[in-house]
């Protein structure tokens, strides 16, 4: 991990921000800082992010502090963003940081799927930081303002209808059916997802188990991505980065909350991969043979922040057609510039 304080400095920088623009497009910068810190590319990180602030609002204004006797009312509410944040902020402040996430994470599991699941993958960022070193002032804060942003986007699914079992979950992932109308955005969208396959991997799995099974959806869906990621090319990525999201925090959880943690990762990939559908994958070559750390190097160059998460999630599956989703998604996304 980082050790000259760069992605500090860049957290620091980004905290006066708020987790969205534009009411409903998802400030990804930090997630994507700590991304590029966690490749080696930390000199590059105030440079992409001189790039992306054109992208950047400010943290919006405070309504009323959340507590522990208002907090339910307060959950779900986007207008709230900067309360829950100052709550998390004031609660990092005063108890260990895995303490606070093991008393908020089964409140906030149910609601995984607000903000397009980005509220998850923001913590899960932060948490691999955490865990990999020090729990400096702006790594702690950055814990604080995703949670606050999760919080703050939290929205729950009806339990969907059990579809026929498939035994792995690339074949789970490919049995998933397509949402009849796929237009809208994503809150319409899910809303549409009524029925899913049963995955047995994630079917009251033993806490031991979770771990390895998370693994396995993860590299599913990473590869299912080459493919499939021309249905819609930046919402198909978090497919793989929610539930990557999900397993990077696991080692921070008490084991007992990673059941549950399990098949909501599942409902979410699922869930995704229904709502943007292709109408047939394509097969897909890639354009030449590289290393990972060359392939993130041209996520970098490429510069769209889910280019940049993707291929870090591929990094972390580490084989041949995680890199060759990487490389599709530089080819099907718009580079930053």
């Amino acid at each position: 991990m980082d050790t000259t304080g760069i992605l500090d400095e860049a957290l620091q920088r980004l905290h006066t921000c708020g987790p969205e623009r534009l009411g409903r497009l998802t400030n990804h910068a930090p997630m994507a800082a700590e991304a590029l810190t966690a490749h080696g590319q930390a000199p590059s990180v105030h440079r992409w992010l001189d790039l992306y602030a054109r992208k950047l609002e400010d943290l919006p204004p405070r309504v009323e502090p959340v507590t522990d006797a208002n907090w339910r009312t307060a959950l779900g509410d986007p207008r709230r963003a900067a309360d829950w944040i100052g709550h998390f902020e004031r609660e990092v402040a005063e108890r260990p940081w895995r303490e606070v996430l093991a008393r908020w994470w089964p409140r906030l599991l149910p609601g995984l799927y607000g903000g397009s699941t980005h509220p998850v993958i923001r913590v899960g960022h932060a948490v691999r930081t955490l865990l990999a070193g020090e729990a400096t002032g702006p790594r702690l804060a950055e814990l604080a303002h995703g949670l606050g942003y999760w919080a703050a986007r939290h929205r729950t699914v009806a339990t969907p209808a059990n579809l026929p079992a498939a035994l792995d979950a690339a074949a789970a992932l490919d049995a998933v059916p397509a949402v009849a109308v796929q237009d809208g955005g994503f809150p319409a969208r899910l809303d549409r997802v009524t029925a899913l396959p049963v995955w047995a991997g994630a079917e009251a799995p033993r806490p031991e188990e979770v771990p390895r099974r998370l693994a396995e959806l993860v590299r599913a869906a990473t590869h299912r991505y080459a493919t499939h990621g021309h249905g819609e090319e930046t919402m198909l990525v978090h497919a793989a980065t929610a539930p990557n999201a999900v397993l990077r925090t696991l080692p921070a959880l008490p084991r007992a909350l990673w059941p549950a943690s399990l098949r909501a990762a599942w409902t979410a990939s699922a869930a995704v991969t229904a709502m943007y559908a292709p109408a047939a994958p394509v097969a897909y070559v890639p354009p030449g043979a590289f290393t990972p750390e060359e392939v993130f190097e041209r996520a970098l160059a490429h510069g769209d922040e889910h280019v940049i998460k993707l291929t870090d999630t591929a990094l972390d599956v580490g084989d041949a057609p995680a890199l060759a989703a990487a490389l599709r998604a530089m080819e099907l996304s718009t580079p930053l510039g």
